[in-house]
């Protein structure tokens, strides 16, 4: 019997195992990060009944990541072996807006890249700031329903957006970026991009590592003043688009600086911060940046309905040396992302171009609506067969990860400091940025109640006096530091 393929996931990543579950111990509960139950599960659910909704704005462009430095000690993940160069394709996106908003706005952008490397495809998808708004992901529908429109007016509600955050302290680190002058970029090219989450490494030795994805532009960090922004949208809502997509037509290639921090696993309890939770940052005095390579976007697609408004990415895509975190941020989002592209494009939208793996894909998935793909071996059209149909590998299997604690839900802002972040932050800001910083707030906060404007200034305060301080001065609501500082 000839040699048999080995088993792969739909983005391409060879399967270590197709038997068993994920699961906390042998007869513990299953793990929502097990993507691979989760893709067959969800797959099975949508074989007969495919759905499709819409998605929110963006641009994008393929390009190149080349690695130039050493993390071999690491991670085995091909792509990042010294040498290497792989195509990319990296989607920016407001996030908040819909498809016909201006590009233009105060807003946090999306930073989704996709690696199609030589063991499938390897998807980071960030923003451009290093956190979020939330750290549990039962609270992300209602964050994001603050975000979109209100059920009577069918307008956008700063009511309702100062209303969460301000009962949601974990949100100020985020709050403060955004509302900070780089809320507002002048252009896709202008940001950095991050992955955001905690993510894995595994090395040649089984050993694991804790890890962090930055992507530092070269063309410089420029934003608008919210008038700026303002004449920006009056004459041109595709700015960001126009930009991007000129800029490479001319030939002027943007690029990033690709870096990672990277904290031994045996680190993770070492700190007074949680290096899984999205609403932190790893100080970089703690874990400095390790440079890597560098990603440039050099081809714009050639269909943008095709390739970019069909474009579903996934942080689930992971190659083997890159593996997920305990982040119960992105472990829901293992299964959110694949979940809604399911639904948006369809059961079937791997086999897409823009989403098809460089290597080939062996799966047992079935049909479904707008499959393309067949069976290139009809008689072993399920696992285990005796035909000659891809198998598990056992050497792709990560090794174990310690758990402990027992099942239950736990209050997430218990002893958890969410003030010092985002007051270092504010601290590190010059006289002009903390001034705009606490502009732009006032300004978003214009015809919230007052006792949700109290609220929020006493949560600022405790991040810094001076700037709970000038924002109440600017909002014209007293304050008392005895009771702020509680």
């Amino acid at each position: 019997m000839t040699d048999k393929p080995t088993m792969t996931t739909t983005s391409g990543a060879p399967v270590g195992d197709n038997q068993n579950s994920l699961s906390a111990g042998a007869h513990g509960p299953l793990l929502l990060q097990d993507f691979q139950l989760l893709e067959k599960l969800a797959h099975q659910n949508r074989e007969r009944i495919p759905e499709r909704t819409v998605h929110a704005k963006g641009s994008a462009a393929y390009g190149v990541l080349r690695i130039t430095g050493d993390i071999s000690r690491f991670t085995t993940a091909d792509a990042l072996q010294p040498g290497r160069s792989t195509e990319t394709f990296l989607r920016f996106s407001t996030v908040a807006g819909e498809r016909g908003a201006a590009d233009a706005e105060r807003d946090v952008r999306g930073f989704a890249l996709r690696m199609y490397t030589g063991q499938g495809n390897w998807d980071i998808v960030g923003n451009n700031t290093p956190v979020f708004f939330v750290r549990d992901p039962l609270k992300f529908p209602d964050f994001i329903h603050t975000q979109k429109r209100h059920p009577k007016t069918n307008m956008r509600s700063p009511t309702a957006m100062w209303d969460f955050w301000s009962q949601s302290p974990e949100s100020l680190h985020q709050v403060t970026i955004l509302m900070s002058d780089r809320g507002l970029p002048q252009s896709y090219r202008h940001i950095d991009g991050f992955g955001s989450h905690t993510y894995s490494f595994i090395n040649a030795a089984n050993q694991r590592f804790w890890v962090k994805f930055h992507f530092k532009t070269r063309q410089g960090i420029a934003n608008w003043t919210n008038a700026e922004g303002a004449n920006v949208i009056a004459a041109d809502r595709e700015s960001h688009q126009r930009d991007l997509f000129e800029a490479i037509e001319q030939g002027n290639f943007p690029k990033w600086t690709f870096s990672v921090q990277v904290m031994p696993e045996a680190d993770a309890d070492k700190h007074w911060y949680n290096p899984f939770d999205l609403t932190k940052v790893w100080p970089h005095a703690d874990y400095p940046l390790i440079e890597v390579g560098e990603l440039e976007l050099n081809r714009n697609p050639e269909n943008y309905f095709a390739e970019v408004e069909q474009a579903a990415l996934s942080p689930a895509n992971v190659v083997p040396g890159i593996g997920h975190s305990p982040d119960k941020m992105l472990q829901a989002r293992v299964f959110s992302y694949g979940d809604a592209h399911r639904y948006r494009v369809g059961i079937n939208s791997h086999q897409l171009p823009v989403n098809k793996p460089r290597t080939a894909v062996h799966t047992y998935n079935a049909d479904g609506a707008m499959s393309a793909g067949g069976h290139s071996n009809p008689d072993a059209y399920y696992e285990p067969n005796s035909f000659g149909g891809a198998t598990d590998n056992a050497k792709f299997v990560e090794p174990p990860l310690a758990l402990s604690g027992d099942a239950a839900r736990y209050n997430h802002r218990i002893g958890n400091d969410d003030y010092r972040q985002p007051g270092d932050l504010f601290r590190l800001m010059s006289a002009d940025q903390q001034r705009q910083l606490m502009d732009n707030i006032a300004a978003a906060m214009d015809g919230v109640p007052v006792f949700i404007i109290k609220r929020q200034v006493e949560h600022f305060y405790r991040c810094d006096p001076a700037y709970g301080l000038g924002i109440a001065s600017r909002m014209k609501v007293s304050l008392d530091p005895v009771a702020a500082a509680e």
